[in-house]
């Protein structure tokens, strides 16, 4: 599915709207370059998970868990040089648990990703505009 957003509202909504539809146990994987809004997605994300708490990325510390109406782990594996850092913080647990994990720059792990996930990658068209944004979201069931 290809879904077009025109502003960070947008987008923001967007994740919203797809969160809204998780299940415990689901697995989002973000995609995109740098600046493109992958935080602006999971801050909606978040709030389609009813989480009250302010969203940061998780760059340095690799994970952020946040209380909603399902358990909320968010993943910013851009830092990620060696896929024994993965296992060193228990990702196993957390993608193979009870919660919802949305995990930005999914395709540096690819290979520790469980079937059935979510992937949702997000570009930009500059020739549409400066806050443009395609989100191609394939794979898993929403």
């Amino acid at each position: 599915m290809v879904y077009e957003s025109f502003s960070a509202d947008e987008t923001k909504a967007l994740g919203e709207k797809i969160a809204q539809s998780a299940k415990e146990g689901s697995v989002f994987c973000l995609s995109g370059d740098l600046g493109v809004g992958k935080t602006v997605f999971t801050k909606g994300f978040a709030a389609g998970l009813d989480v009250d708490e302010y969203i940061t990325s998780p760059t340095f510390t690799i994970v952020n868990e946040y209380e909603g109406r399902l358990k909320f782990y968010h993943f910013d594996v851009y830092r990620i040089t060696d896929p024994d850092e993965l296992f060193d913080i228990g990702f196993e647990e957390y993608i193979y648990g009870n919660g919802v994990c949305l995990i930005e720059w999914a395709e540096i792990v690819k290979e520790d990703i469980p079937d059935g996930a979510i992937w949702i990658t997000i570009e930009k068209d500059l020739e549409k505009g400066l806050d443009y944004r395609r989100i191609t979201v394939e794979g898993g069931t929403l």
